[in-house]
């Protein structure tokens, strides 16, 4: 009784399945091929910036010192400002 019915066909559930997994797959790896090439750029993008920030050290280190005569004004604007009159309140 139980020996006599054949089992179901199952195999285009296995070909879905297989199909769906190498989908998914190739997603994957497309999103990891995408990501490996953005790193690439981000580290080319920081190794330039880490150049030009040296340059910039070096040719500052090589200038003559300059005197801060900014920072001499900054202080004598400060003390010019107007002070704000004051009306008696009646």
């Amino acid at each position: 009784m139980f020996f006599d019915e054949l089992p179901p066909d199952t195999s285009m559930y296995m070909i879905a399945g297989y199909a769906v997994f190498f989908i998914i797959t190739v997603i994957y790896l497309g999103s990891l091929i995408v990501r490996a090439r953005n790193l690439n750029r981000d580290l080319v993008t920081l190794e330039s910036l880490q150049d030009e920030q040296q340059a910039e050290a070096v040719e500052a280190a090589a200038a003559p010192a300059k005197p801060k005569a900014k920072a001499s004004r900054a202080k004598t604007s400060k003390a010019k400002k107007p002070q704000k009159k004051t009306a008696g309140k009646r």
